[in-house]
């Protein structure tokens, strides 16, 4: 709120204006935005687009505070309201995630073959073991349909219904709370596009051009002083290209700074690896090194979000294990994604496995929320040098 107030006063004051009345009358009023904000998203304790809702409410809010002002005649800057607007909206988003993620709803589990290991693996949920007993005071009850759906659990799921108790698989819970799916339980008939998923999909291309056309401005300039830097370290060329796997399975060539002494290139990467240029490690930290892939964007081999794109011989290694890993190739690969802002570098078949259950999550849930979380998921992992 200061900050908003901070960034009107600064704008108005470069103006020329001084009726300081008018000013701070503006300024109180839209400090009621992210207050007004913040109740009413502390009443909505769970939803399932933490960044959307967020985005929508605070605009919403913002233009009733400016209909106000308008209609108490009270003069605004415009361009002030312009530059106040993105404030609100980027603390309210990060507030809410937070929120939604240390908000946790009373839950129990209902009991059926293996209840015990999931209460365990979930927070050591209550276990109802019989479905006579008085229902506790909860917000969500876990059942496993093929158990729990029959004569003698029926009462007791009646009364959560009369009482507004959610009922929800235990499955889809852990998928939520967890953020990845079960492997060895996933199947492709799982994915059931909603409308807005849909519409999304569709838009996502439009959305990864206009992303890297708008910001060409600030990546040319640094992909160009990366560019002779690596060419003043090593010579030329600065350009490592790798064969990777990319959309229905296939191959496409993907760009990178080269980051290694020219003839090491390839293989996995290991924290104190010497083939890796001096000052290289500050560039493959803070993701440079990847700045040619927009290029791949470009010409439609990648997305900005998505599952990341491996080497041959890693698809074909994991699909022998694992062949539901074919299924991360529903989706355009992305520079990050994920199971990149969840885990570090897979340097095993098995630990592709574990990252294989994210990338069927971000599948399964794509929007645009959760590529906004996405993002800012990087933003923190490139500051604190977590995952890949």
């Amino acid at each position: 709120m200061a900050l908003q107030g901070v960034v009107y006063v600064l704008v108005v004051s470069r103006a020329g204006r001084t009726d300081w009345v008018n000013i701070n009358t503006a300024v109180l009023t839209l400090a009621l935005v992210p207050m007004a904000a913040g109740m009413v998203l502390a009443g909505l304790r769970r939803h399932g687009a933490a960044i959307m809702t967020s985005t929508i409410l605070v605009v919403g809010l913002f233009s009733v505070a400016v209909s106000i002002l308008s209609g108490l005649r009270i003069p605004v800057s415009y361009q002030a309201l312009a530059a106040c607007l993105p404030i609100p909206v980027l603390a309210m988003a990060y507030a809410n995630l937070g929120f939604q993620r240390t908000s946790r709803a009373r839950v129990a589990i209902a009991k059926f073959p293996g209840a015990d290991e999931v209460a365990r693996e979930l927070g050591n949920l209550l276990v109802i073991t019989d479905p006579q007993e008085p229902l506790p005071d909860v917000d969500i009850l876990l059942i496993d349909p093929r158990t729990n759906h029959n004569q003698e659990w029926s009462h007791l799921l009646a009364n959560c219904y009369l009482r507004g108790i959610e009922i929800m698989p235990w499955a889809s819970y852990r998928e939520i709370r967890l953020g990845r799916l079960d492997v060895s339980t996933f199947e492709v008939s799982h994915l059931a596009y909603s409308p807005s998923q849909l519409i999304y999909a569709r838009w996502k291309r439009l959305l990864d051009i206009l992303a890297v056309v708008v910001t060409l401005p600030v990546t040319l300039p640094i992909a160009a002083g990366v560019m002779l830097y690596l060419c003043f370290l090593d010579g030329l060329p600065v350009i490592f290209v790798q064969i990777r796997r990319g959309y229905a399975g296939r191959r496409f060539r993907m760009y990178k700074f080269r980051t290694m002494y020219r003839g090491t290139e390839g293989g996995s990467t290991g924290k104190r690896d010497k083939r890796i240029m001096p000052g290289c490690r500050v560039i493959r930290k803070l993701r440079l090194d990847e700045l040619p892939q927009l290029y791949n964007i470009l010409r439609g081999d990648m997305s900005l979000i998505g599952p990341r794109p491996v080497a041959e011989y890693v698809a074909r290694s994991s699909a022998l294990v694992q062949p539901k890993y074919e299924v991360r190739s529903l989706v355009l690969p992305g520079i990050t994604g994920w199971a990149q802002v969840h885990s570090g570098y897979a340097g095993t078949v098995d630990e592709e496995i574990e990252k294989l259950s994210y990338d069927l999550y971000y599948i399964k849930h794509l929007s645009l929320d959760l590529d906004l979380q996405i993002i800012f998921k990087t933003v923190t992992t490139v500051l604190f040098g977590a995952g890949r």
